[in-house]
């Protein structure tokens, strides 16, 4: 595929989402007024390509989205590649703000050594799951005052809390758990009044599929091994119910047999009595 023809690509509503995401950085940040804002957010949501998306944040300090290659395999992350997703830099987000609203940070991008969120009267959602991260440890700073936030880590990420909660709380849950070798901490700092920072382990939709899909074929392998177990088990009860019959067939043959011998026995017996009768009936005569 040619440069020219990537803009061209259809973009997707995660390549939006990310347009978004910096345009409501830029807005918090002060470098675009409400209007503007609005402006470029209503042409995010209707931009069909990339040629489409990258001139909305061309003017910004996140340069505006470019498109991943084209790959037609999905790859899972796997949890053991930790090293390939510590890659160093900025960070592709340093921040985010909801103020009566929400926030995401979610899919492909890149943790910075420190983001910064504040909810007021508002919420976000920050998952590790898919991320990058720019240094073995990064800190991520929650300041929720009636808010809060929700950051999800993927398994093997080792989580250290040390935000205070004023009539508030920061979830202590994961805290503990070890982390895999090579892979990223992350340290919760902030400050949570009448709000709450919570944090929770999972895997990502593919990871959970992969998995099911192996409980699948084990219990295909499982069902397989147990038909031919009770094939095994039904070819023996055959094999012994042959072999008994052959027993009883020889048993009955034996028994008839000696039947038959006991009768010519006795048939002799009769003949060698009828034969001394008649020598006593002519001796007499």
């Amino acid at each position: 595929m040619t440069d020219d023809a990537v803009p061209e690509l259809r973009a997707s509503d995660a390549d939006r989402e990310r347009v978004a995401e910096v345009l409501r950085d830029a807005v918090a940040e002060g470098r675009l007024d409400m209007e503007e804002f609005e402006e470029r957010l209503e042409a995010t949501y209707k931009a069909r390509t990339y040629g489409e998306l990258t001139p909305i944040t061309q003017d910004l300090p996140v340069a505006g989205v470019t498109p991943p290659p084209v790959n037609m395999v999905k790859e899972l992350v796997g949890s053991g590649s930790w090293a390939g997703r510590i890659v160093g830099g900025e960070g592709s987000s340093t921040g985010a703000v909801a103020i009566l609203s929400g926030f995401q940070r979610k899919g492909r991008w890149t943790v910075p050594k420190r983001f910064t969120c504040f909810s007021f009267f508002g919420g976000g959602e920050i998952d590790l799951r898919e991320a990058n991260f720019a240094d073995r440890e990064v800190e991520i700073n929650c300041i929720a005052i009636m808010g809060g936030a929700q950051v999800v880590v993927p398994p093997g990420v080792e989580v250290v809390v040390r935000g205070i909660g004023i009539m508030g709380a920061f979830d202590h849950s994961q805290e503990g758990v070890p982390g895999d070798p090579g892979a990223p901490r992350v340290i919760l700092t902030g400050f949570a009044f009448w709000g709450g920072v919570g944090v929770e382990r999972k895997v990502t939709r593919a990871e959970r599929q992969r998995l099911k899909e192996e409980r699948r074929q084990e219990k295909l392998e499982r069902g397989s091994s147990a038909k031919q177990l009770y094939g095994s088990h039904r070819d023996a009860l055959s094999g012994l119910h042959d072999a008994h019959r052959e027993a009883m067939d020889e048993h009955r043959e034996a028994i008839r047999r000696r039947h038959e011998e006991r009768r010519e026995r006795h048939e002799e017996r009769r003949e060698r009595h009828r034969d001394r009768r008649e020598r006593r009936h002519r001796d007499w005569d």
